[in-house]
C-alpha cells in the first residue's frame, strides 16, 4: 500500500521553516507521497454562493511545477473543481470547465514532450510555442486526475494515469466507480490495469463528529484497510484533518503522522 499525506497549509502559521521541515519530516518517517491542494481564489459565502466544503480563509499554499526542482518526483493531480465563484472571478465560464480540462491535460502533455507546440483547440488554440525546461519526467509526468462523475469517471479512463478519489463511502461505491474507469479505458484501447487508484482516508471534517476522527488511530487503521479491500493501491492522509481533530502544532502532526505510519506498516502492508 502507498501511502500519502495531503499537505496541511495551516503549518505556514509557524513559518517557512516549519513549512519545509513538516515535508522533509513526512518523507523521512517513510511515507511516499505529499499532496498539496492549490486554488487560485476563494469564494467567501454570500446569498445565491453555495457554501463549500471549507472555510475560505483556510491557507492554501500555492505550488507550481516542482518536477525539476524535485529530480523528476511530482505527479500532477487536476481536477475541474466545485467553485462557480472562483471560475467566475477568473472571467471563464463554469460549465464548460470539463471541456476545457480535457483539451488542457492533452496541452500539457504536448509541451512535456514536444519542443514546439501547435495545438488544434477550441479554448487553447496554439501555434508554434514551446516550454522550456522540459520536466525531467517528460511526457511521462503521472497526471492523475480527481472528480466523482460520470464524466471525470470517463476523463479518467482516457487520459488519467490515477484517480484521486475522495467521496467513496462503501465497497460497492467503490466499485461502482472503478468499473467505470476501465470501461473508458477499455473505450479508449488503453490497459486498465494500468491506472492507479488512490482514495482520502477522511476529508477535512464538516460537523463536530467528525473532527474526531483522526484522533481514533483504530478508525484510521481499520478504513485503510477497507480502502486497500476495495482495490485502492494508494491512500491519503489528510493532516489538515489531523490539525483539526487535536495536533494543534507541526510538531504534533509529525507525531501524529508518525505513529499512524509505523500501525499502517505494520497492519496493512
Amino acid at each position: 500500500m502507498k501511502l500519502s499525506v495531503e499537505f496541511p497549509s495551516v503549518s505556514y502559521r509557524e513559518g517557512p521553516a516549519a513549512v519545509a521541515g513538516l515535508a522533509r519530516a513526512i518523507e523521512r518517517i517513510g511515507y511516499d507521497h505529499i499532496d498539496i491542494f492549490d486554488h487560485v481564489v476563494m469564494g467567501v459565502p454570500i446569498e445565491g454562493r453555495p457554501r463549500g466544503p471549507y472555510n475560505p480563509a483556510m491557507p492554501i499554499l500555492e505550488v507550481s511545477t516542482l518536477d525539476t526542482l524535485s529530480g523528476g518526483r511530482v505527479r500532477l493531480g487536476v481536477g475541474v473543481g466545485w467553485q462557480e465563484s472562483e471560475y467566475e472571478a477568473l472571467g471563464e465560464r463554469y460549465r464548460t470547465r470539463g471541456a476545457r480540462m480535457d483539451e488542457a491535460i492533452r496541452l500539457l502533455r504536448a509541451y512535456w514532450t514536444d519542443a514546439e507546440v501547435s495545438f488544434t483547440s477550441a479554448h487553447y488554440p496554439t501555434v508554434s510555442m514551446a516550454m522550456e525546461p522540459k520536466p525531467p519526467q517528460g511526457g511521462r509526468l503521472p497526471l492523475w486526475i480527481g472528480g466523482y462523475s460520470e464524466a471525470a469517471f470517463r476523463r479518467v479512463g482516457r487520459l488519467g494515469d490515477g484517480w484521486l478519489a475522495s467521496r467513496v463511502t462503501d465497497a460497492a461505491d467503490a466499485r461502482q466507480a472503478i468499473e467505470a474507469i476501465h470501461r473508458h479505458a477499455e473505450a479508449a484501447g488503453r490497459d486498465p490495469g494500468a491506472i492507479g487508484l488512490q482514495s482520502m482516508v477522511a476529508p477535512p471534517p464538516r460537523d463536530a463528529a467528525g473532527k474526531t476522527f483522526y484522533a481514533d488511530h483504530d478508525a484510521v487503521v481499520a478504513r485503510v484497510a477497507a480502502l486497500k479491500a476495495m482495490g485502492f493501491g494508494w491512500v491519503a492522509l489528510n493532516a489538515t484533518a489531523i490539525f483539526q481533530a487535536g495536533a494543534r502544532s507541526v510538531a504534533a502532526m509529525t507525531e501524529q503522522l508518525a505513529t499512524l505510519h509505523d500501525r499502517l506498516r505494520a497492519e496493512i502492508g
